[in-house]
This record gives structure tokens, C-alpha cells and sequence, in this order.
């Protein structure tokens, strides 16, 4: 099964200083179709306005995957770390027993992420936060492993949970197949450039569904960034 959920039927809220679209319920946004995929909880869109942000805020077990597409953003957190993270680099916040952090879009442009949050594995871990750059031409036609939790993945920045996050450029008229499997629940989208999903269509920031198929071939129509997570 491939199901596209296009960018104009998201849950949307603008904050002024924060734009959002959520795939999943969020927030005050609810639709019981809509509110998970396997362990993939959260996928939201955001466009975060220069020199604002998230002040600090609590979580706890909960995997949070933070992609940025364009700008950085800062992060501060009551484990005394702190870092930046840029343009098609990746972070990763295990909230387990509980943790504090702050994200902050401290530059003179709007920041635009995909924050992911998926479910841990098991409940009640020790709190830890981590990132690393991921040069955009090292997945030039092919996918990279970003963040996992799968055995094999030493490269990967760590998660506790069976799931995986990966990143491609996809130059137009090339294609990249994932081979998956079939009780797994994959959810892509293409941050920029049209795609087709084996003969299925997507726009830019349309989510793409994915379940039931041991492989998918995506083709970019246009030059194409994707992001995709493969979880239980």
C-alpha cells in the first residue's frame, strides 16, 4: 500500500513566530486516522521565524529526531548540553525519564525541520541528546542512514527504538529503491522535488504512507531531498 496525504491536508497552526503542519494528531490538531504509523508518532513541519523559538518545555520517553532543512537551530537542554545544528544535519533527543531543553532559531532567517518523534522501545531509560553534521553530497543518489536503533547502524546517530530515519538527494530523472519489509511501516517525504513513489506521485512536503512491500522504487521528477523513516 502506498497512500500519498497531501501538504494542503495537514494539521496546520501558525504561531506567527512558529508555522506548523502536522502529519500526525498533534496539539490541538486530532484525526483518528491519522494519529501514528507502527511507532512513528509525530512528523511535524515547521517553519520557525529568525531569533525565535521553543523556550524550555519538558519530555519523557519519547525518541525526537530534529532534520534541518534550511537556517540551524540551537539547542539547550538540563543536561547542560548545547549545540547548533545546521542545514541537512541531524540531532536526536532520547527523552526517557525526563529532560528539559530549549530550541532556538538563532539566525537572521527562518529555519524550516522536520521533527520526528517515535516510540522507544522501552520506557524509563536515562535522558541523552546527540548530532552530527551528514553532508548532503555523502547521499548523493542513495539513501544514508541518519538516526537508528537497528543493529548494523553503528554510523548512525543512536535511538531506542526499531525504527531507522534516512536521508537521499535524488537528481531528476534518477531513482533510489529501500528495500523494506513488509510488516514494517515506512513514511516518506520529499522536503523538495516532485517524486514517484513506484507509479504513485507526491509533491514537495506530501506525506507518502508505505506498508505491505518488501521494496519501493522513489524517481525524482525534480532534483529531490528526501527523508524517510522505516519503523515496527
Amino acid at each position: 500500500m502506498i497512500e500519498v496525504r497531501p501538504f494542503n491536508s495537514l494539521g496546520a497552526a501558525d504561531h506567527g513566530w512558529l508555522d506548523a503542519h502536522h502529519h500526525f494528531s498533534f496539539a490541538d490538531y486530532h484525526d483518528p486516522a491519522r494519529t501514528n504509523w507502527g511507532r512513528l508518532r509525530v512528523w511535524n513541519d515547521d517553519v520557525i521565524a529568525p531569533r525565535s523559538g521553543f523556550p524550555p518545555h519538558p519530555h519523557r520517553d519519547m525518541e525526537i529526531i530534529t532534520y534541518v532543512r534550511t537556517g540551524a537551530i540551537t539547542h539547550k537542554d538540563s543536561l547542560g548540553n548545547e549545540g547548533r545544528t545546521g542545514a541537512g544535519d541531524v540531532q536526536v533527543m532520547s527523552a526517557g525519564t525526563g529532560i528539559v531543553h530549549s530550541e532556538f532559531n538563532l539566525e537572521d532567517e527562518a529555519t524550516t525541520l522536520f521533527q520526528i518523534w517515535i516510540l522507544p522501545d522501552h520506557r524509563g531509560e536515562a535522558p541523552g541528546w546527540g548530532a552530527r553534521p551528514f553532508p548532503r553530497d555523502d547521499r548523493a543518489g542513495r539513501f544514508v542512514t541518519l538516526a537508528s536503533g537497528v543493529a548494523g547502524d553503528e554510523d548512525a546517530l543512536p535511538i531506542r527504538a526499531d525504527a531507522r530515519v534516512l536521508g537521499a538527494s535524488v537528481k531528476a530523472g534518477n531513482s533510489v529503491t529501500y528495500e523494506t519489509g513488509r510488516g514494517r511501516h515506512v513514511y516518506l517525504v520529499s522536503a523538495k522535488g516532485r517524486i514517484r513513489v513506484d507509479d504513485v506521485e507526491a509533491q514537495p512536503r506530501d506525506g507518502v504512507a508505505i506498508t505491505g512491500l518488501d521494496s519501493f522504487t522513489v524517481t525524482a521528477i525534480e532534483d529531490a531531498e528526501l527523508v524517510l523513516v522505516d519503523a515496527a
